[in-house]
């Protein structure tokens, strides 16, 4: 297949014309076109040596040595690919992938909260980043420590190896049948350097216009010997990366606040002004401290002279203290009578993408043993460091999930909280003993100003220091192999691989509730004058916490094939083989409750999952050439878990050429994935969906008056408790899963015309059964807002009252279940292909594009109702909103003349309706929008250009324009995986207008 270079995030949307699809969406080229050069190669020999012929040939999604029959469809990345298109990391490539699509998991929700932060995953085909496998040269690589959603494990791409990368061989094809279980939508094997020699390196810098995402990258490698005429080579390598992060404050426009009324929409800001100038509702989760006496009655700044912390004041109307709804009830029961902060916190608090730091080494020795044979041993050692600040500790608000205890609530005292848990207050006494507070053995509270009259006060805020996260994964991997052929016609191949991940976390400024508790009792924090408070007092109160987690992976494979008799196309080939791997993950929970309800932080994930097992499998293979016209795979694949589990997974292909120019090829095969450590073994986890105004049944809003059981009125009638509102998804421990069972064919076929010129169009269509979900609750949350029985299987817990209607019906704050092998999940789409070159005499023009059409991703419940997520934005809860794009893909266009490469490369992501079937609505039916926005999110299109000059045969230098016509991401209010735009829709677009130079040199 040919190598082509994939960029850009092109999904979904409205269907592209047939050109579009042909030449907007290169295809993978097939193994017969491989002589088209690759677009935009502008590595100098020197410093890409790795070009000799290699003794063994790796075939992904096969055990056969030799050339690839072209029977699965597969996408191969080579680095000068990347180079062309303006891709500085692997883990891009793999990202802008047209085959990748909805749940995937990039770097910028790592500055979101993500639970698997400072990690990036592939979901091929729309089926989650659980059923992609990642393979390092053919072999398994260690979990990320911590689960994708808290439930789902993957390996991180942030931990590719990048300087040592020779190509990315992606099979878009299910693949059990050769490497086990997860390979249910396809494989991304990274394949490595066999040799290098020489010195060869890179230094670049890149920037955005606006003078935001800043990053830079360095590598260096050194290799010596020659595998051919010395019989070895030995090579190390290093490098660095550095990518700044961006702040929405950053950003243009809208993109950088809550205020939406630019587009039409709410203000969103707290305590912000609506189109009438009024103020709809207090806040309750500003910075800014208030107080008011007893329980009841208006707040009131408690530090008036200091004033708002992070934001303007304003005085409400008389109108604002008095409005009533239609109901006959205060509007803003609560609201001060002045000094009302208003507080951003997008502005303020939010981010695009984190800080983010990779530097690691690699060596390789490679020498021959004997005629036949050849050995290697290879080890990696990288770290990669992901850091942000996000917004101030919450001192008013429920804990996490508990998992050896109810949650512990500082917001209500309802009785489905923690014994003690009550409305956070300010006693009148305080003292050391922090109990049975008097005037005999105390003090009068000098945060309360109520104190003086025997009055206690209800306290509003939030810690005035923002919370810091970082997380810091070193990956250690070795691999040892040996290859060659024994009694003259049996080829081997035997590799091993030892993989550990150490993954820590560190997050500060997050408040310990039962700390809080304390210097409220003895009066020692400071709420009136915060900033005075010591350094002591303040770790006191939000302790650093670390959390190490690790994984690890270990696994033996052994391979033989001989060439057995011959049929009129060629030589039967047989290929057997075993492996056996072990593989662990221990993540401690980051936020126990193991000494009470008290004794743990606010919003801190209590999350975590340990386990381990040991695979053992057997494989065989048979490719048999029948006639020059028809080839013929079989494989099949036996796999055996030490937790009791087993499986065999079958596949069978064929490949058929009745005339030269023409191949039409066609798979079948089973597949399963194995349930992940963290769907059978984790501690209670807890998601947080947000959830739509419109989303809201307008019953349920008809208690804050009938502007805001409106519809078309309700995002700016509604107050800031329900506009602002997210339901916390519980899953709790689901020890009896079973694994997931896929069915999968493919058929495609690869034309070329034209000498140089090659097309592809392949069909996949993807069936897994008793999928591991959560079950839908959208039973449990109707049931809730009706005030009818919630349905068996579920826990509805209800959120703390709104202060402004402290009688009304609550909103749901917690939704619990276990997960369930239930569903039956399908997806079938089409993959389209086009390389090209062709030679003008004083210049060349090379292209090369690619494109997925999904057809269908959707899910089968057992009572047979279904839902569709295509061009739409589910499956909301397991995309974050970011849905499934009906179309993505690329087209790049190489013009190589004597010295200067120039590529221009156009990516495209379809739109998508603001509906999601998950979220009660139907089919493309624009239920989420809200009045202001149309029912579409539109497509989002960009171009990137590369320009290349090489100097002689041992300098290139390159600069690239990436989003040339600075064409920012459409914007979706819907969506919650970034603010007011799809992330994976729009990728790096959100920063604009790019640039990066470099030079990259070989000796």
């Amino acid at each position: 297949m040919i190598a082509l270079s994939m960029r850009t995030s092109l999904r979904r949307g409205t269907a592209l014309s047939a050109l579009a699809a042909a030449s907007a969406g290169l295809f993978a080229v097939p193994a017969s076109a491989q002589e088209v050069a690759p677009a935009g190669a502008t590595v100098p020999a020197p410093a890409n040596p790795t070009d000799d012929t290699s003794q063994d040939i790796i075939v992904t999604g096969s055990i056969l040595r030799g050339t690839d029959s072209g029977i699965s469809p597969v996408t191969t990345l080579t680095t000068e690919n990347l180079d062309a298109r303006g891709i500085n990391t692997v883990q891009d490539a793999i990202q802008l992938l047209s085959s990748n699509n909805g749940p995937a998991l990039t770097n910028s929700f790592t500055a979101n909260g993500a639970f698997a932060g400072g990690a990036s995953a592939v979901s091929l085909r729309g089926l989650s980043t659980s059923s992609t496998l990642v393979l390092f040269d053919g072999l398994r690589a260690a979990y990320y420590p911590l689960a994708d959603d808290g439930s789902r494990n993957f390996v991180d791409l942030n931990t590719i190896p990048d300087d040592i990368v020779e190509r990315v061989d992606v099979l878009r094809d299910g693949a059990s049948s050769s490497y086990g279980a997860d390979a249910i939508a396809g494989v991304v094997n990274i394949i490595t350097k066999r040799s290098f020699k020489g010195i060869g390196g890179r230094v670049e810098a890149g920037i955005s216009e606006d003078g935001i995402a800043a990053n830079q990258r360095l590598t260096l490698t050194a290799g010596t010997g020659d595998l051919d005429e010395q019989g070895y080579n030995a090579y190390i390598s290093g490098f660095y990366f550095r990518s700044e992060g961006v702040a929405n404050k950053d950003l243009r426009g809208v993109f950088a606040t809550d205020d939406q009324r630019s587009i039409g929409g709410p203000n969103g800001i707290l305590n912000g002004l609506n189109s009438d100038g009024q103020i709809n509702g207090f806040a309750t989760n500003g910075s800014t401290f208030y107080v008011r006496p007893g329980t009841s009655g208006r707040y009131q700044i408690l530090n008036p002279v200091a004033g708002c912390y992070a934001g303007p004041a304003v005085t409400p109307t008389q109108d604002d203290l008095t409005r009533v709804n239609s109901n006959g009830q205060l509007v803003n029961g609560t609201l001060p009578t002045s000094n009302v902060c208003q507080e951003d916190l997008t502005y303020n608090y939010l981010n695009v993408t984190p800080d983010i730091e990779r530097f690691g080494g690699s060596a390789r020795f490679t020498a021959k043993v004997g005629d036949t044979s050849e050995a290697y041993l290879s080890v990696n050692f990288q770290q990669t460091t992901s850091s942000y600040y996000g917004t101030p500790g919450t001192i008013r608000g429920n804990a996490p999930t508990g998992i050896l205890f109810p949650q512990f609530s500082t917001a209500s005292g309802a009785a489905t909280f923690a014994p003690g848990s009550a409305v956070l207050t300010l006693p009148v006494f305080v003292c050391a003993a922090r109990v049975n507070c008097t005037a005999a053995n105390g003090t009068l509270n000098p945060n309360n100003p109520f104190a003086a009259l025997g009055q206690t006060a209800q306290i509003l805020g939030r810690n005035q220091e923002r919370t810091y996260n970082e997380t810091r994964s070193r990956v250690y991997r070795a691999a040892f192999g040996l290859n060659g052929t024994i009694f003259s016609d049996i080829d081997y191949n035997f590799n091993a691989t030892a993989m550990h991940t150490d993954l820590r976390r560190l997050q500060d400024g997050y408040v310990y509730i039962q700390n809080l508790l304390n210097v409220i009792a003895d009066g020692s924090y400071n709420f009136v004058n915060p900033g005075q408070n010591s350094q002591a007092v303040r770790d006191y109160v939000t302790p650093v916490n670390i959390t190490d987690t690790s994984s690890d992976l270990y696994q033996a494979q052994v391979t033989f094939s001989k060439e057995l008799f011959a049929l009129p196309g060629g030589p039967v080939q047989l290929g057997v083989g075993g492996s056996v791997f072990y593989e662990a993950v221990n993540a401690p929970s980051a936020n126990p409750d193991t000494n009470g309800p008290t004794q743990r932080y606010f919003t801190i994930n209590a999350f975590g999952t340990e386990g381990n097992r040991t695979v053992s499998s057997a494989f065989a293979e048979v490719q048999a050439p029948v006639f020059d016209q028809l080839d013929v795979n079989l494989s099949g694949r036996y796999d055996h878990y030490s937790t009791g589990q087993s499986n065999f997974s079958p596949k069978a292909g064929a490949r058929f050429t009745p005339f030269r120019q023409l191949s039409i090829r066609g798979t079948w095969s089973r597949g399963f994935r194995i349930p992940s450590f963290a769907e059978a073994n984790a501690l209670p986890t807890t998601g947080y969906v947000t959830q739509s105004i419109t989303a809201v049944p307008a019953s349920f809003r008809a208690q804050y008056g009938a502007a805001c059981a409106n519809d078309t009125t309700a995002p700016q009638a509604c107050p800031n408790y329900l506009t602002t509102y997210s339901i916390g998804s519980t899953t709790l421990a689901s020890p009896n899963l079973q694994p997931e069972k896929s069915r999968s064919f493919t058929a495609g076929i690869q034309f070329t015309p034209i000498s140089n010129f090659t097309f592809t169009v392949d069909y996949f269509n993807i069936k897994k059964t008793g999928a591991i979900t959560s079950p839908s609750n959208a039973a449990a949350i109707a049931a809730y807002y009706a005030g009818q029985p919630i349905p068996a299987g579920f826990n509805v817990i209800a959120d703390a009252p709104d202060v402004n209607l402290p009688n009304g019906r609550p909103r749901i704050g917690f939704v619990e279940s276990q997960l369930i092998n239930s569903d039956t999940i399908t997806s079938e789409g089409i993959d389209f292909g086009l390389t090209g070159r062709v030679d003008f005499g004083g210049f060349q023009w090379r292209t090369a594009a690619n494109a997925s059409l999904l057809l269908e991703l959707s899910t089968t419940f057992p009572d047979g109702s279904k839902e569709t997520y295509v061009d739409t934005l589910g499956n909301f809860n397991l995309t974050a909103g970011n849905g499934t794009f009906k179309w993505r893909g690329n087209w790049a266009n190489t013009f190589s003349f004597d010295k200067v490469d120039v590529t221009g490369t156009v990516n495209y992501v379809s739109g998508y309706d603001l509906s999601a079937e998950d979220q009660g609505g139907s089919y493309r039916d624009c239920s989420l929008a809200p009045e202001y926005v149309d029912c579409r999110v539109k497509s989002y299109i960009t171009a990137d250009l590369n320009v290349s000059f090489n100097v002689n045969d041992k300098f290139t230098f390159y600069v690239n324009a990436l989003n040339v016509f600075d064409r920012l991401p459409p914007i979706d209010v819907v969506t919650y995986g970034a603010h007011l735009y799809n992330p994976v829709q729009g990728g790096n677009g959100i920063f604009g207008r790019s640039f990066r130079a470099g030079a990259k040199f070989g000796f």
